[in-house]
């Protein structure tokens, strides 16, 4: 018995491998995403090919100084490649803490999931069963120390109703949200990126960040090679000027809209916040009658940074909400003496 569950387990772990290389395109949702990361490719390979296509001046530099156009090229495939890094991560899903706080390797779905999947003809029966063996493992799983863990991270007193997500029927700690895209709970959930395909929560949004800021640096390199093709003096015919004017605009308005993100992500990084935090603060249940001004689960500047950075979606990562005494300290203003102590830090 036990070898079998040995061989089915690694059964399961090479058709997951095979399935990340190989996806099914015959489901929908798999080929939205993959026409979704060509398309982002093709998009990187129009904007740059169009600076070795038209500039004949940077193809002469290239030969003079090839280090010069190497450094752009790496950076254009550390965008592409921290992009499908990103899309491809685990945002963190609570059903993995609970796994891992029930020591249970297997794979927990939840029951909308399933029953979405069921095309069968008999659906009764299929129905039926799904509901049964579902009902069963989700008893196992809630009754655990699961439960207990959660409850211990809200201030005493709290019903454990308030945190059971109604669509996954566990039970969510501090800051988890059930994003309704991905049909998931997600550890400290930020935002659902269209572009990525997938939420960025806890377990990749520090490689969210370096995304977008690779992302920013080549869109600030490829606009001053655009500039730099159309104030060169050489013979230049009208529709390459037009296409690289087009080009330009384009780059200029997503090179605002990168900046403002990089700098939103950045403020949230410093503060442990995240954008839904942030945004719907006020509807958020455990948030309410907490200052604006007051980041319940800031840690300071240096560990907050630290723990954006090198923070996994794991148990000992779950946030507790802080005490009544915690916020209180941080909603007093800064004093001299805190400048010299670093508080902020």
């Amino acid at each position: 018995m036990e070898a079998a569950g040995v061989s089915s387990s690694v059964r399961g772990k090479l058709s997951e491998r095979f399935s990340l290389i190989f996806p099914d395109l015959s489901d929908r949702a798999n080929r939205l995403s993959w026409g979704l990361k060509l398309s982002m490719v093709l998009l990187h390979v129009i904007f740059v090919g169009a600076v070795f296509l038209f500039d004949v001046s940077l193809i002469r530099r290239t030969r003079e100084e090839p280090w010069y156009t190497a450094a752009y090229l790496v950076v254009f495939a550390a965008s592409l490649f921290q992009y499908f890094y990103t899309s491809s991560s685990s945002p963190g899903y609570v059903v993995d803490a609970m796994k891992a706080a029930n020591g249970m390797p297997t794979t927990f779905n939840n029951p909308s999931s399933i029953l979405k999947q069921s095309n069968s003809r008999d659906g009764n029966i299929i129905h039926s069963m799904t509901n049964y063996h579902l009902e069963a493992q989700t008893t196992h799983l809630t009754s655990s120390s699961w439960s207990q863990l959660v409850m211990d991270l809200y201030p005493p007193g709290s019903a454990i109703r308030n945190w059971t997500c109604t669509y996954c029927n566990i039970v969510q700690p501090p800051r988890a949200k059930h994003c309704h895209d991905c049909d998931k709970c997600i550890l400290q959930f930020d935002h659902h990126c269209v572009w990525l395909g997938t939420c960025v929560g806890q377990g990749n949004h520090c490689r969210f960040w370096w995304y977008i800021f690779l992302e920013t640096i080549l869109c600030y390199w490829t606009v001053v090679l655009y500039i730099s093709y159309l104030r060169s003096e050489i013979e230049k015919a009208w529709w390459k000027d037009f296409i690289v004017i087009v080009l330009l605009a384009t780059l200029v308005f997503c090179l605002i809209f990168l900046n403002l993100l990089l700098l939103f992500h950045s403020y949230l990084a410093l503060t442990n916040q995240t954008t839904y935090e942030t945004v719907r603060r006020r509807r958020i249940l455990y948030l309410r009658g907490i200052p604006e001004k007051v980041h319940p689960f800031s840690k300071g500047i240096c560990k907050n940074l630290y723990t954006f950075c090198c923070s996994g979606h794991n148990i000992r990562d779950l946030e507790a909400m802080p005490t009544m005494e915690d916020i209180q300290a941080r909603a007093r203003p800064y004093t001299c003496l805190d400048v010299i102590v670093c508080r902020c830090c």
